[in-house]
């Protein structure tokens, strides 16, 4: 029987389920029925020993004839040893758009952390936002370097990583896209045309610290977040800032902390995921004893510092940060909180090896180092010496046992 549409229109419509009335002239053409009256072409073939199924389209907006002629195409590219199934992937993929690319990579990539998506985020809302829907084989070498050297008039630390990011979607695409034969859709990344050109802005490391003169100010402006009764999330961020100042701890570190993480009874924090993949534990200070004691019996929940959003900790403090910059005219960033912390820690002639141990950096190079036990307790006396500095700095008057470190900041 050679399907036709007097044969087509004429199909019953089965109860429930589907059947399938097959034409007997060209093997594997058919028409599908459904329940709900629907009536669509198919054809099916077995391909790498596999039974596959391909939908052509509805009947009414394909012909009989039509779907005859696509079910032919389809049979005949098997035929010549051609996957239509693994065709379809790849023009799909030949027209991928960088944030399908950027949503797939967050999709396999599933152990980013929290800040890390956040910052991802930004970029492809920001620098890449009008590239969003173009296809990633349309993104040149050429518009690279434009789009670089355009960011880096804003700036060119964000310019920098605005193309790291980016340099690393495509090193995504190149392994997660392929065509027929398996090979990769995207071989080459157009990022690196920035290092064929030495097009990369020089690296240049931040040494901005909160001076003595400002801690002042600072201080203030953070405290006056805790009585801001029209942002709920104020005193978490105030409380925040004042742990990584009076720790050095990284942004990432404090937002992660949970309750289990802080022994009330040994005094001392854990940070169990660290940069260097070593977990660190501090003494609290008198001070930071007291900050933690209060949020403790004011907090709800696993985290020290509770967000809002779907991972349950803060995330981006930007908007309380920006009232501190504006009520005490001091621009900061957080990392200037961690340097800050080990300027006063290096101006109180604190051991080296000390503070190398506050703030978890490895010292893989030092043979000595190696033969030094830096124990919680051994830090608890510069960790207290540090939090009482920070202290005397954020009032008017420094006391006269800390006029000797007035230049420190």
């Amino acid at each position: 029987m050679r399907l036709t549409k007097t044969i087509v229109d004429r199909l019953a419509i089965p109860d429930k389920g589907q059947t399938f009335c097959r034409d007997e002239v060209l093997q594997g053409f058919a028409v599908r029925v459904t329940a709900n009256g629907a009536k669509s072409f198919v054809v099916e073939k077995r391909i790498h020993g596999r039974s596959r199924r391909k939908t052509l389209g509805r009947y009414g907006v394909l012909t009989v004839e039509q779907a005859r002629k696509a079910a032919q195409q389809f049979l005949g590219d098997v035929a010549h040893g051609i996957d239509p199934f693994a065709k379809a992937r790849e023009a799909q993929a030949r027209d991928v758009t960088l944030r399908t690319v950027f949503e797939d990579y967050l999709d396999v990539r599933k152990g980013l952390s929290p800040s890390t998506v956040h910052d991802y985020h930004r970029h492809m809302n920001d620098p890449f936002k009008d590239w969003a829907t173009r296809p990633l084989a349309q993104i040149s070498k050429d518009a690279v370097l434009k789009r670089h050297k355009k960011l880096g008039q804003r700036s060119e630390a964000r310019a920098n990583n605005a193309m790291r990011f980016l340099r690393a979607l495509f090193n995504f695409a190149a392994g997660q896209y392929e065509d027929a034969e398996g090979r990769s859709l995207f071989p080459e990344n157009p990022v690196n045309r920035l290092n064929h050109t030495r097009a990369w802005y020089p690296n240049k490391r931040r040494r901005t610290v909160i001076k003595r003169s400002q801690l002042p100010a600072w201080f203030e402006a953070v405290m006056s977040l805790k009585a801001d009764p029209a942002d709920i999330g104020a005193a978490t961020v105030a409380d925040y800032l004042l742990l990584l100042m009076f720790t050095g701890l990284r942004r990432s570190e404090g937002m992660r902390l949970k309750w289990d993480d802080v022994d009330f009874v040994d005094r001392t924090l854990t940070i169990t995921k660290t940069k260097n993949g070593e977990p660190l534990t501090l003494p609290l200070s008198g001070f930071l004893l007291d900050l933690l004691e209060q949020r403790a019996t004011n907090t709800v929940g696993e985290y020290v510092f509770p967000g809002e959003g779907e991972y349950g900790h803060l995330i981006e403090p930007r908007k309380q940060m920006h009232k501190v910059i504006q009520q005490s005219g001091v621009t900061f960033t957080l990392h200037d909180l961690r340097r800050t912390f080990v300027t006063v820690a290096e101006s109180l002639e604190t051991s080296v090896y000390a503070i190398k141990r506050l703030v978890n950096h490895k010292m893989s190079q030092d043979v000595t180092a190696g033969y030094v036990v830096m124990d919680v307790e051994r830090l608890r006396v510069p960790m207290q010496k540090i939090t009482d500095c920070l202290l005397a700095f954020s009032k008017e008057s420094v006391p006269d046992t800390v006029v000797a470190l007035r230049q420190a900041l």
